[in-house]
C-alpha cells in the first residue's frame, strides 16, 4: 500500500507542474496537448516493449475501456489547457480535481458504493481547504469565468479518465501498456483539433521544444504513470481525493516561478487538504 500512495503524490507532483509547462509554451494550448501526449509516445512505446511481462494480458475485452480512457484524456486536456489560458493555475487546478465529485457520484450512482461518512467528511474538507487555496485569486471577470467553467468540463473528463484506467488496472492492463496506448490515441484525437483550431502549431526557440519536452517526460510520462500504477491498488474514490495534492503543490510553483500570489490563506487551505488526504486514508482502513 505504502508505494502505491507514493506513486499517487508524486504523480500529482509531476502533474501539477503541467499549468506551468502549458503557461510557458510558446505553443497553443490544444497544440500544447497534443505535443504533451505525443512526445512522450515514443518512450512509454519502447518502455512497454521492454519491460512487458511475458505474463501480461492483451487487449482482449480492453478495447473500449482502452478507446474511452483515450478520448476522456483527450477532453480533459483541451479544456484544462484552454483553462489555464483564462484563469489562474490555482484555480484552473482546483477546478479539475472537482473531479473527486464526479467519481464519488459515479461509483455511487452505477455501482452502489455508497461512500463512508468519514470520507464524505474528509471529501467536504478537501475541497474546503481547495477553495480557501485559491480564494484571494479568484477573478470575477469574463475570461476567469469562462476559464472556471472548462476547468468544470475538465473535471468531467478527468474523472471519466481515472474511472476508465481503474478499469483497465483491475483487468490486468500493465501500467505502460495503459500509458502506450491511452497516449497514442490522445494524440491521434488531439491533432485535428490543433490544426482546426488556427493555433500556433510549433514553438519558435529552442527553449519552447524543452518546455514541451519536460510537459512530455515528467508531466505526463511520469506524472501519469505514477498515478495509473497507483489506481491498481488504491480505490478510484480515495485517489481522486489523493490527486488534491495537485492544486497545492501547482499553487507553490506558480508563486515561485510565475509570481503569481500566494498569502497566507492560500497556505492554510493547502494545509486543510493535507489533513483531508491524511483523514481520507484513515477512512478507508
Amino acid at each position: 500500500m505504502r508505494p502505491a500512495l507514493l506513486a499517487l503524490f508524486f504523480g500529482a507532483t509531476c502533474i501539477a507542474l503541467s499549468p506551468i509547462f502549458v503557461r510557458l509554451s510558446e505553443a497553443g494550448p490544444t497544440a500544447t496537448a497534443f505535443w504533451r501526449v505525443a512526445i512522450a509516445v515514443p518512450v512509454l512505446w519502447i518502455l512497454a516493449l521492454l519491460l512487458k511481462n511475458p505474463h501480461e494480458k492483451g487487449f482482449s475485452g480492453k478495447k473500449l475501456l482502452f478507446l474511452g480512457a483515450g478520448v476522456a484524456f483527450a477532453g480533459d486536456l483541451a479544456f484544462w489547457h484552454k483553462s489555464i489560458e483564462f484563469t489562474s493555475v490555482a484555480n484552473s487546478t482546483l477546478l479539475a480535481n472537482l473531479a473527486s465529485i464526479f467519481v464519488t457520484l459515479a461509483a455511487w450512482l452505477l455501482w452502489r458504493q455508497r461512500p463512508r461518512p468519514l470520507f464524505l467528511v474528509a471529501l467536504a474538507l478537501a475541497l474546503g481547504g481547495v477553495a480557501l487555496l485559491v480564494h484571494t485569486s479568484l477573478e470575477f471577470s469574463r475570461t476567469a469565468l469562462l476559464g472556471d467553467a472548462l476547468g468544470v468540463v475538465t473535471a468531467m473528463f478527468y474523472a471519466w479518465y481515472i474511472l476508465a484506467v481503474k478499469g483497465l488496472r483491475d483487468r490486468g492492463a500493465a501500467t505502460l501498456q495503459v500509458m502506450a496506448v491511452t497516449s497514442t490515441l490522445t494524440a491521434l484525437l488531439l491533432l485535428p483539433v490543433a490544426l482546426a483550431s488556427g493555433e500556433q502549431m510549433l514553438p519558435s526557440s529552442a527553449a519552447g521544444w524543452w518546455i514541451l519536452i519536460g510537459l512530455a517526460l515528467v508531466s505526463h510520462a511520469a506524472g501519469q504513470g505514477l498515478i495509473a500504477y497507483a489506481l491498481a491498488h488504491l480505490p478510484a474514490p480515495f485517489s481522486s481525493v489523493g490527486l488534491l495534492l495537485q492544486p497545492v503543490v501547482a499553487a507553490f510553483f506558480a508563486w515561485v516561478l510565475l509570481s503569481e500570489p500566494l498569502v497566507a490563506l492560500q497556505i492554510a487551505g493547502g494545509l486543510v487538504v493535507l489533513a483531508a488526504i491524511w483523514l481520507a486514508h484513515r477512512a478507508r482502513g
